[in-house]
């Protein structure tokens, strides 16, 4: 059965793998606070960059003890995941440093590894 991708559906296709997290840059604005205005790549360039987070990683993989019993089991019940703190929505301040700029269908997005994230902002009440 073959899906068409549309712009709503094409990101369901991408699998993060890992410890990783996929984020779209947040608009930046290109004036400072006294007035002055930035050209493009200043703001590239900052070692600390936010965006927001479309995709996760299942995690940290947890090492399985060896037990002959469990040799029957499927793949999916053999490998177990940390989860990560990051969930989609979230809006992340990572390091630059740490993150991979990729394009995807035109857009910008980071690769980022969960150690780089230093703060997320997220919506829902604590």
């Amino acid at each position: 059965m073959s899906v068409k991708i549309t712009a709503d559906n094409k990101l369901k296709k991408l699998i993060v793998v890992g410890d990783r997290v996929l984020i779209r840059p947040a608009k930046e604005t290109d004036k400072t606070e006294s007035g002055l205005y930035l050209p493009p790549g200043v703001q590239e360039k900052e070692k600390i960059q936010k965006g927001y987070v479309i995709k996760v990683g299942p995690g940290y993989p947890l090492p399985m003890p060896a037990d002959e019993d469990d040799m029957w089991k499927g793949k999916e019940d053999q490998v177990k995941y940390l989860p990560l703190q990051a969930q989609e929505g979230d809006l992340a301040i990572f390091l630059q440093k740490g993150a991979i700029e990729v394009m995807y269908e035109g857009q910008k997005y980071f690769i980022v590894p969960q150690v780089s994230i230093l703060m997320l902002e997220r919506e829902e009440e604590l």
